[in-house]
């Protein structure tokens, strides 16, 4: 049997992004009680209005607080305004693209703290807090699998993730602690791409096995699930349209 959301607290650091928001909106639905959090307060504020819009009625308590997982200070305190919680879940990413001879320093330092330091201070300051049967779930992505040249940055961070969710799945233990690989989603980080967006879609599509690229409903549902199945700890949830094989 899996768990519930009925009644339960989830965090979702990276609260801002389009896939965080999908996951609350559905959590909601689901009974959950959201903390969207975030280092961009503005952000996460909109989101948490957007979140509580999708409620239509519903009785809805989502709330919205600040995080930056480059402080550990910031993240002792979002713990100590938290308190108890059953889930985390983390999608916060900062991007180092770029050829590695033109990289900078303090770009690397940041995509690191967002996708590996960050989540083990989450372990840190969290993972006591969180209630019998709760969970941890972190972000990867198919950048991992697929490197190619401009994203060395990407695909090691993503990389470091997995090794990191089965790390956590035994020091935390019995708090689960799992990831989440997506592959290309539409989820509005593409959308500075304009026109060509469209294009670059159908070409993924044409050589993924699914035959389509992804949507935010697609990736939460599967958080929802390694949240909530009892006996799921220690993996990586690759809903990539089998887009590392393609």
């Amino acid at each position: 049997m899996t768990g519930t959301l009925d009644g339960k607290k989830l965090v979702i650091v990276g609260g801002g992004s389009g896939i965080a928001r999908q996951i609350a909106r559905d959590a909601v639905a689901a009974g959950a009680t959201v903390v969207l959090a975030g280092r961009d307060e503005h952000a996460v504020a909109a989101a948490r209005e957007q979140v509580m819009g999708a409620a239509r009625g519903r009785r809805a308590a989502v709330e919205a607080i600040r995080i930056d997982l480059g402080a550990e200070d910031s993240v002792v305190r979002a713990a100590e305004e938290v308190g108890e919680l059953d889930y985390l879940v983390s999608v916060a990413a900062s991007h180092a693209n770029g050829p590695v001879a033109e990289l900078a320093r303090a770009a690397i330092v940041r995509a690191f703290d967002a996708k590996v330091i960050g989540p083990i201070l989450l372990g840190k300051h969290f993972g006591a807090r969180i209630r019998p049967g709760g969970a941890l779930l972190l972000f990867s992505g198919v950048a991992a699998w697929r490197p190619a040249p401009g994203r060395t940055v990407m695909a090691t961070t993503n990389g470091a993730v997995s090794f990191l969710a089965e790390a956590l799945a035994v020091e935390l233990a019995p708090v689960r602690v799992n990831a989440l690989s997506p592959g290309i989603v539409d989820s509005g980080v593409w959308d500075g791409m304009g026109e060509r967006k469209e294009h670059f879609f159908d070409e993924v599509a044409a050589v993924n096995p699914a035959r389509r690229v992804g949507s935010p409903a697609d990736i939460s549902a599967a958080a929802l699930l390694a949240l909530t199945n009892p006996f799921l700890t220690g993996t990586t949830l690759h809903v990539d349209g089998g887009g590392r094989l393609a």
